[in-house]
């Protein structure tokens, strides 16, 4: 049977190829540096791990309300709140398997063939795979290390067209670790306000940081509205194989 087209558009995410070779290595004993894969090296915090066995335990194995289970998602909504300075409520949170739903189900329900979207340069892969997958246009906005690895904002501003129907914002950033300062984050609220396009905030980092806090667009004035925040429990709690992600959007 021959595939359908789309799928020759579907990019190999290659951290995932290198793991494989890394841990073939390890189980012939080699003593191997983990670089290519964003894991914590850090186990899943032990009272996370009795939580989930007792809900085992009472039965917490059939089927939830397809949004998520109400209780989680009014935590998620006030510890969002809480540390971006906004107010959402459970009614703006969808938890997902993974954060990587949260990139496809935006673009596959927002993205006509021929849109386009900017998103960083280099960065997670996956965007860029997702939006030729989905026949729109990727327009990579290179990364400038000597603005923290943040946009050129007069290139921004020029990439910026009619046709552009989504921004992929990702701070602190994956692979740079660089953070888009708020001052930047703030100018590059400006630019979108008015526009015609949604804003995707990868935040799966937000809380992997040195110095400043990170700052979410949303936290802008009129931004709220028009941001998508991806976030996560598989970074911060070390807790990548338990598939546990969530989206916060307008209604």
């Amino acid at each position: 049977m021959k595939l359908a087209e789309r799928m020759q558009r579907i990019a190999e995410e290659s951290a995932f190829e290198v793991l494989v070779r890394a841990r073939a290595l390890e189980a012939k004993g080699r003593s191997i540096i983990h670089l290519e894969i964003g894991e914590p090296d850090f186990p899943t915090p032990a009272h996370i791990v009795e939580a989930a066995k007792r809900a085992l335990d009472e039965g917490w194995t059939r089927y939830g309300p397809p949004q998520g289970f109400p209780e989680l998602r009014e935590a998620v909504a006030e510890d969002v709140s809480r540390r971006r300075g906004i107010c959402v409520g459970p009614e703006h949170v969808s938890i997902v398997p993974g954060a990587k739903p949260m990139i496809f189900f935006p673009m596959l329900a927002l993205l006509e063939p021929g849109d386009e979207v900017i998103y960083p340069s280099p960065g997670f892969p996956t965007y860029e795979s997702m939006i030729r997958t989905l026949g729109a246009t990727p327009v990579p906005m290179p990364l400038v290390e000597s603005r923290r690895f943040s946009f050129d904002l007069n290139l921004l501003r020029d990439k910026l067209s009619e046709r552009t129907k989504m921004l992929v914002l990702n701070s602190p950033q994956n692979p740079t670790g660089g953070m888009i300062p708020e001052e930047d984050m703030r100018a590059i609220a400006d630019m979108v306000r008015e526009r015609d396009l949604i804003v995707l905030a990868d935040e799966i980092y937000s809380r992997i940081y040195y110095e400043d806090v990170p700052v979410s667009i949303a936290s802008f004035p009129g931004m709220l509205e028009k941001t998508i925040i991806l976030d996560g429990f598989s970074k911060t709690y070390a807790m990548t194989g338990w598939r546990m992600g969530y989206g916060v959007m307008p209604t």
